[in-house]
Order: C-alpha cells, then sequence, then structure tokens
C-alpha cells in the first residue's frame, strides 16, 4: 500500500497517522507538504491527520482546503483513489467539497477530549471490511467543532444510500443517548458517493497498539492494506 499524509501547518497527528499505515502495511507512508502540487506517484491512499491547520482560523480546514495539494488530492478522489480525512482532516474534506455538510462547535461549546463508542454501519466498505456489521468500536475523540450538520435533503441522501460510516453510541451500540458533541443524527463519519472517500471526527490512528489503551482502530488500517494487496 503506498500512502501520502497531508502535512498542513497546525497538524499535528502525521505521525500517528502514518504509524497506523505503516504497523498495517509494512510500507512507510510518504509526508507531503500542502504546498505540493501532486502526490507522488503510485498513491494508494491519501490521508489528511488531525490537528488544527491554519490554527483553525475562519472556520476549521477552510484555508488547508484552498491549500495547493488539495487540487491533486481532489484529482485523486475523482478517479476512485482513497481518501481518508480524520477529525481536522475530515473538516478539510467538507470544506474541500469532496464530503458534504459541515462541521459546527460541540453542541455544548466545549473541547471533548475522550474515549467514544462508536457503532460500525456497514462492513462491505475498503475501510471496514475487518469490522463486522453494527460491532461497537472504542476510539478516542479531540475536537471542539465536531458537530456534524446537513440540510434535510442532503441527510436523507447519506441515510438512503448507507453513506453513514459510524454513530456515536454507548457500549451498548445504543445511538440514542448524547453523543460527545450534538451531531445530527449521530454522524461520526460520511462516505463520499462512491465510497472512497471517508470523513470522520474520532482518531481510529490512536488505538492501534494495546499499550496505549486499546486496538480498535487498527482494523480500518488494516482493511485498506488488505484492499491495497489484492
Amino acid at each position: 500500500m503506498k500512502s501520502a499524509v497531508i502535512l498542513f501547518p497546525g497538524s499535528n497527528r502525521e505521525r500517528d497517522a502514518a504509524r497506523a499505515l505503516k504497523q498495517a502495511s509494512g510500507t512507510d507512508a510518504a509526508i507531503v507538504w500542502h504546498g505540493e502540487t501532486a502526490l507522488p506517484k503510485g498513491t494508494d491512499i491519501v490521508l489528511l491527520p488531525g490537528g488544527f491547520s491554519y490554527g483553525d482560523y475562519l472556520r476549521c480546514g477552510a484555508i488547508a482546503a484552498r491549500s495547493p495539494v488539495m487540487d491533486a488530492v481532489r484529482a485523486h478522489a475523482a478517479k476512485g483513489g482513497l481518501v481518508l480525512g480524520i477529525c481536522n482532516g475530515f473538516q478539510i474534506l467538507v470544506e474541500s467539497g469532496l464530503l458534504p455538510g459541515v462541521l459546527l462547535r460541540n453542541s455544548h461549546l466545549k473541547f471533548v477530549c475522550r474515549a467514544q463508542h462508536l457503532r460500525v454501519e456497514r462492513n462491505d466498505t475498503v475501510f471496514t471490511s475487518l469490522y463486522n456489521k453494527g460491532q461497537v468500536i472504542e476510539v478516542a475523540v479531540a475536537h471542539g467543532d465536531g458537530n456534524y450538520l446537513a440540510d434535510a435533503e442532503t441527510l436523507k441522501r447519506l441515510e438512503d444510500d448507507g453513506r453513514v460510516a459510524f454513530r456515536y453510541c454507548d457500549a451498548s451500540g445504543d445511538v440514542g443517548k448524547a453523543g460527545p458533541n450534538g451531531s445530527i443524527n449521530a454522524i461520526a463519519g460520511i462516505y463520499s458517493e462512491k465510497f472512497n472517500v471517508l470523513g470522520m471526527m474520532p482518531h481510529p490512528e490512536n488505538l492501534i497498539d494495546p499499550l496505549v489503551g486499546g486496538t480498535d482502530g487498527a482494523a480500518l488500517f488494516e482493511s485498506l492494506a488488505r484492499k491495497t494487496a489484492a
């Protein structure tokens, strides 16, 4: 698996993301500066990591979405290439038009940093094939602007097309309980129309090693490695 992690001014999870990709695939990820205009030749997956690109000025991800490298990322996605955005990366995907909707301030107006249960909504995608449908996993959340919102028409299309990847839930899988940020329909991550772009607020890259509290995030990267090795 040949992967590229995009580094923006203010990114702070790029090394965690690269480590997760290498652990799954055995191959080092290329770290690509945001000012580049092309991706490394043969890139299978582009990962936009978490952090605070450009200090979260204007709206989170709004400036990074206009970085030179994002034209290459959009072209990669248009050709069916895989793109994963985590936390700030999800915000950048929304701001760049690769995913619909918007991410607002958390409903309680506080930064949240804690372990969080998620329900895997489907396991027939390249990102989730090693999970079970409906499986409850535990990963980490750390954000102040993760409150996902979309207009009624967009939300219906996401739900009807099965494009909700993960929902916030409790340990039993109940999504009716309040999530960490007030997201509509407890949405924690969504797919693009062709299911080759995934944006999610939680951090699977931080739960790949039992030494740091769990391994529930590892299957996402291993799913990608298996797909690209096929």
